[in-house]
C-alpha cells in the first residue's frame, strides 16, 4: 500500500509541478518586455539567461540532493523542493526589476530537486521491468500539467500578467502540505548510505557512475538531445508570437494541446510500445520523431500546418522514460538517488547551453542585421542536434544489459 500511496504521490506532484511551470510560460514574454522595455526578439535573449541561470545552479546542485535523498530519504529533499518552489513564483509573482527575478531563479535553481528525486522514489517502488512504463506515467503527468497549466496561464495572463506566478505559488505550497501528509519514505534504511559531499560534487558523482561504463555514452545522448528539446520551453512562446502573432492565450491553448499529446503518448502509448518492442528501439522511435518534427515546426508556414507537427512531435516523448529505464537498470539501489542527481546535473548543463544558444539564434535571426528572416532557426539547430544524438545512441545501446541479464542486441 505505501508502494501504491508513493505512486499516486508522484504522479500528483509531476501534474501539479508542470502546471505550476505551464502557468508562466504564455505570460513570461510579456512580463519581460514589461521589466525590460524590450521588444519580443530582443527580449528573448534575456529569456535565455534566466533560464541559464536556474540551469547553472541545479547543474551544480542537483547531485548534492541526489546523493543527500539517497542517505535521508527521497521525502525530506522532495518536500524541501516543493516549498522552495513555492517561494520562487511568490518573488517572481512581486519582481518589479529584473534583478529581483533573477534571484528567484537562481533560488529555485539551487532547490529544485522535484524530478530527479520523484524518478529515484519510482526505481525504489518499482521493479526493473516495470520502470519505463512507470517512468511514462511520470511522463503522462507532466502531459496533463501541460494541458491545465499552459491554458489556465494563457486565461490568467489576459486578466493580469503576474496572475499565473501567484497561482503556482499557491499548487506549490498545497502539494508541500499534501506530501506532508501522505507520503511515506519509500527508501529503506538498509538501502541508505553514508552521505560524502565530495562524492556528490557533480565531476566526482560522475566519476562514481563512470564505474558503469555503458552509463555514461547515454548520459552524452540525453545530454545531446536535451539542448535542442530546450527549444520548447526556451522559444515556442517567442516563435510563435514572432511568426504568427498569436497572443498569450493562443500560446496557451496550443501548449494545452501538446500537454494532451504529451499524456497520450507517456501514459498509454508508451505501455504498449516498450513492451512490445522494447526501450531501445522505443527511443529510436523518438529520437526519428523528433529531428521530423523539429523540421517540420521551423518551415511551418502557418499555425495549423504548426498543429500537425505537433501530432509527431509527441512522439519524442517516448525518448526521456525509454532511457532513463535503460539507465536505471544497470545500477544498485543504493545508487538510484546518485544516478537521477548525475542525470538532473547533466540534464541541468544542457540547459545552460540549450536556452542560452537557441535564444541568440532566435534574436539573431529575426533582428535587422540577419542575412535572412528565420524565425524558426533555432528549431533547425534541435534537429541538428536529435539527428547527433541518433548515432550517438546507436553507438552507445547495442551491449546495454536488460533486465533479464541479456543485451540490447541479443535478438
Amino acid at each position: 500500500m505505501n508502494k501504491k500511496h508513493a505512486m499516486i504521490f508522484v504522479v500528483i506532484t509531476a501534474f501539479i509541478d508542470t502546471v505550476g511551470f505551464g502557468l508562466i510560460m504564455p505570460v513570461l514574454p510579456n512580463l519581460l518586455m514589461e521589466l525590460t522595455g524590450g521588444d519580443l526578439s530582443s527580449t528573448s535573449a534575456v529569456a535565455g539567461y534566466l533560464v541559464v541561470s536556474f540551469a547553472a545552479l541545479q547543474f551544480l546542485a542537483a547531485p548534492i540532493l541526489g546523493n543527500l535523498s539517497d542517505r535521508f530519504g527521497r521525502k525530506p529533499v522532495l518536500l524541501a523542493s516543493l516549498f522552495t518552489l513555492g517561494i520562487y513564483y511568490v518573488i517572481s509573482g512581486l519582481a518589479t526589476t529584473l534583478w529581483v527575478l533573477f534571484l528567484g531563479r537562481v533560488l529555485t535553481g539551487f532547490a529544485s530537486a522535484t524530478y530527479s528525486t520523484a524518478n529515484a522514489l519510482i526505481a525504489d517502488v518499482t521493479p526493473p521491468e516495470e520502470r519505463a512504463q512507470n517512468f511514462g506515467l511520470l511522463g503522462m503527468a507532466f502531459g496533463l500539467g501541460f494541458i491545465f497549466g499552459p491554458t489556465l496561464g494563457g486565461l490568467l495572463g489576459e486578466w493580469d500578467t503576474r496572475a499565473p506566478f501567484f497561482a503556482a505559488a499557491a499548487l506549490a505550497f498545497v502539494n508541500t502540505g499534501y506530501g506532508l501528509i501522505v507520503l511515506r519514505e519509500t527508501l529503506p534504511q538498509e538501502n541508505r548510505r553514508p552521505f560524502e559531499l565530495a562524492r556528490a560534487l557533480p565531476h566526482n558523482a560522475l566519476k562514481q557512475i563512470g564505474r558503469f561504463p555503458m552509463l555514461i555514452g547515454l548520459l552524452g545522448v540525453m545530454f545531446v538531445y536535451n539542448i535542442g528539446h530546450h527549444v520548447y520551453p526556451s522559444n515556442w512562446s517567442f516563435y510563435t508570437m514572432e511568426k504568427f502573432d498569436w497572443s498569450p492565450l493562443d500560446v496557451g491553448l496550443s501548449l494545452g494541446v501538446v500537454g494532451i499529446l504529451m499524456a497520450f503518448v507517456q501514459g498509454y502509448l508508451i505501455r504498449i510500445v516498450i513492451p512490445r518492442f522494447g526501450p531501445q528501439r522505443t527511443a529510436f522511435i523518438g529520437l526519428l520523431a523528433a529531428a521530423s518534427a523539429y523540421i517540420g515546426i521551423a518551415l511551418a508556414p502557418n499555425g495549423l500546418v504548426l498543429y500537425a507537427w505537433m501530432l509527431m512531435s509527441a512522439l519524442s516523448n517516448m525518448v526521456g522514460p525509454a532511457v532513463s529505464s535503460i539507465m536505471s537498470n544497470q545500477v544498485p539501489a543504493n545508487q538510484q538517488g546518485e544516478l537521477q542527481g548525475v542525470n538532473a546535473s547533466v540534464g541541468s548543463l544542457a540547459a545552460i547551453i540549450g536556452p542560452f544558444a537557441i535564444t541568440q539564434v532566435f534574436t539573431y535571426f529575426t533582428s535587422d542585421c540577419a542575412p535572412i528572416y528565420l524565425p524558426g532557426a533555432g528549431f533547425l539547430v534541435a534537429a541538428v542536434l536529435a539527428i547527433i544524438a541518433i548515432f550517438l545512441f546507436a553507438a552507445n545501446v547495442r551491449h546495454v544489459a536488460t533486465p533479464t541479464g541479456g543485451t540490447a542486441d541479443s535478438g
